[in-house]
């Protein structure tokens, strides 16, 4: 037996992007390692420069139990010719320095639509974590600010045998049950490359891991 710290995401909107920095912002079937270390980090105060140690070393399984619908939106953004600058690197003086000689790009932006997921967490620190979920410092988003939880996290700490049995215990919103999963994300498992494990939170730099997607029969509010 082991102690999870599990948790459920609902959202009318959510946005699970693995790379950033082009005219596509795509997104996955699923959330991704940076952006749940990300949302436990935002409950918990730290903010985007601060110490996310106690985060990193934590395992992560997310079972998918609705993805949701595909939605793309349309952005129009402005950007900076590179001659046209000194500060490249930064966009807010880039701007000023660039006044009245920027250009206009379109960007695509992917969304999914009412999703649902349940989360096991293993590691240290699970009871500071769930009450941090329960009770956030910053507001919680689902992968950007327009993508807010449509429901509270219900985030608690359980002791089971594996990660699958422990999403069972999940507290789910009341409209989302019963719910059934059938795929279950794996930390560690093999199957599928994703970049989502956070080298450079600076610079926004990720590396890549191999996840295990296993077919499961986790049933919630039966």
């Amino acid at each position: 037996m082991e102690q999870f710290l599990v948790f459920s995401l609902a959202a009318s909107l959510a946005s699970m992007g693995e790379l950033a920095g082009h005219e596509r912002r795509g997104t996955l079937l699923f959330p991704t390692r940076s952006g749940l270390i990300g949302m436990m980090g935002a409950a918990l105060g730290i903010r985007r420069d601060g110490d996310f140690s106690i985060l990193d070393a934590l395992k992560i399984d997310v079972a998918i139990f609705d993805s949701g619908s595909p939605l793309r939106d349309f952005h129009t953004v402005q950007t900076v010719p590179t001659v046209a600058s000194k500060a490249p690197n930064s966009r807010p003086e880039a701007l000023i320095e660039a006044e009245g000689n920027l250009n206009t790009m379109i960007t695509l932006r992917d969304y999914r639509g009412g999703v649902f997921y349940g989360v096991a967490v293993r590691g240290e620190n699970l009871d500071e974590i769930a009450n941090a979920l329960n009770k956030p410092f910053f507001t919680l988003y689902f992968g950007r600010k327009c993508c807010p939880l449509s429901a509270p996290p219900g985030a608690k700490v359980v002791v089971a045998e594996s990660s699958e049995d422990a999403i069972a215990l999940i507290t789910a919103p009341a409209w989302r049950t019963p719910a059934f999963a059938r795929t279950l994300v794996e930390e560690g498992g093999r199957g599928e490359f994703v970049n989502d494990v956070p080298v450079d939170r600076q610079r926004w730099h990720f590396s890549s891991r191999e996840v295990g997607l296993r077919n499961v029969n986790i049933a919630v509010g039966v």
